[in-house]
């Protein structure tokens, strides 16, 4: 038996998310896993680091998978490719030691959320950005994701009320913008449902002055989801990169 890590990248648009679904076939997981078992002539299960939610993309999405035997490695990753749809593609085939996960093994994550600020939307890069046009306070937004960082419980930034622990490591949030686009950046140790996007709905709403900078800390202790911001749409998030030891 052989352990694999494949790298992904998917435009998410016109998929369900990344979980394998009943009711679907328009899912990654789904659509990888048949890709995956037709090229080796028997089924395997497609393990990925974490789920991304409908509509979000991924530049560097990990996955694990066994094999039974040793494989070429860019020739498999090209006969994947082959039988995947334009919007998905495989990065990278890696042998990895036996008892490699893709989830289980992670020990970072780093997320983009894309915005546009201009007052029309960006017609090539609307279905990659949030179109958001407010004059936004990068300072003060950069001054409340500072106080995000750290380990805390995170309850009040999920949309999921039965998450067994809500307590997550943030080690950093970048917020920078130029020429009508603005970039947030998250690394962690991993993420709570919707998470990310409530964050970067809260950011949003201290940069437009419609809450105070405190008011991030204050979400953090009384744990509560309607003190905490707006949604923000799927289609602004990327998940760029997961790190291993």
């Amino acid at each position: 038996m052989r352990t694999y890590k494949l790298t992904i990248a998917y435009d998410g648009t016109g998929y369900q998310g990344w979980q394998r679904q009943d009711n679907t076939d328009r899912t990654i997981q789904g659509i990888l896993e048949h890709a995956v078992s037709e090229t080796a002539g028997y089924k395997v299960e497609v393990n990925g680091s974490g789920r991304t939610d409908a509509g979000v993309h991924a530049k560097g999405q990990t996955a694990s998978i066994v094999l039974s035997g040793q494989v070429e490695e860019e020739v498999f990753r090209d006969q994947l490719n082959s039988r995947l749809p334009g919007d998905i593609r495989i990065l990278k085939v890696e042998l990895v030691k036996n008892g490699f996960h893709a989830r289980k093994s992670a020990v970072e994550k780093v997320y983009e959320y894309h915005i546009d600020t201009g007052e029309k939307a960006d017609v090539f890069a609307r279905r990659y950005c949030f179109h958001f046009p407010h004059a936004l306070d990068l300072a003060a937004m950069q001054k409340a994701a500072d106080r995000l960082t750290g380990t805390h419980e995170f309850g009040g930034y999920t949309d999921k009320k039965d998450e067994k622990s809500t307590k997550r490591t943030i080690y950093a949030i970048m917020v920078s913008g130029q020429g009508g686009r603005v970039k947030i950046e998250y690394s962690g140790t991993g993420f709570l449902y919707h998470m990310v996007r409530i964050l970067t709905g809260t950011l949003l709403e201290v940069g437009t002055g419609a809450r105070s900078i405190e008011s991030v800390s204050d979400i953090l202790e009384t744990k509560d989801r309607s003190g905490a911001g707006f949604l923000a749409p799927a289609s602004g998030l990327f998940l760029r990169e997961v790190h291993y030891r």
